[in-house]
């Protein structure tokens, strides 16, 4: 039996879950594992991107006191909500056409969180709470590799002009973007002012 002692991920990889509001930084994203669901539509009214949530965090936390009490004896951390955005038709974004909008909600998970302690823990939560999305819960390894970011402060709704400097950032370094929009939700949205909220706006990118 080993104790590690509370992990805290954000402290771990720092460079990761920190970024200025001024300037972009550039990063080297590493193969991560998350919890992740997929969903489509706009995330103000579809139902389903709120059960997705739901169903994330009741996980995350049971998998976390799993990995405490249980023979890994390690306690952690639960980490910040984040989400990956695109649509078949990107230009979807610049209309605001939200109900075309594609989604994977995700959360990040030690590597010592296995596949088996996942079903375990979904055996776990579907006798507590069964949540709706409990069965669309998948554990995946995602690789985004060199991206570059920058940290918006406000609405999410008014994250255009950040978005805008991280592309203009990227094109004039002789990148271009690749992958999928990536936002680090670090604020609660449900206890932080909307002007106050923190989110981490990330963009993977490969040489033009």
């Amino acid at each position: 039996m080993v104790t590690l002692g509370k992990l805290d991920f954000k402290k771990e990889l720092k460079e990761l879950y920190s970024a200025s509001k001024k300037e972009v930084s550039v990063v080297e994203v590493p193969e991560i594992n998350y919890l992740m669901v997929d969903g489509r539509g706009d995330p103000n009214t579809e139902k389903s991107f709120q059960e997705a949530i739901e169903a994330l965090y009741g996980l995350s936390f049971t998998l976390k006191f799993k990995a405490k009490k249980g023979p890994l004896d390690t306690d952690y951390v639960v980490m910040p909500l984040q989400g990956l955005w695109w649509a078949e038709d990107m230009d979807v974004f610049t209309l605001d056409k939200k109900g075309e909008w594609l989604w994977t909600l995700m959360i990040m998970q030690p590597d010592f969180i296995s596949s088996e302690l996942l079903i375990d823990a979904k055996e776990e939560l579907k006798k507590k709470k069964d949540p709706a999305a409990l069965d669309k819960v998948r554990l995946e390894t995602y690789h985004e590799g060199l991206s570059a970011q920058i940290l918006h402060i406000g609405p999410y709704a008014e994250e255009g002009p950040t978005v805008k400097k991280l592309h203009d950032f990227i094109q004039a370094n002789g990148y271009s973007l690749h992958g999928k929009h990536h936002e680090i939700y670090m604020s609660d949205a449900r206890r932080t002012a909307p002007e106050k909220l923190k989110t981490i706006l990330r963009q993977p990118m490969r040489k033009a």
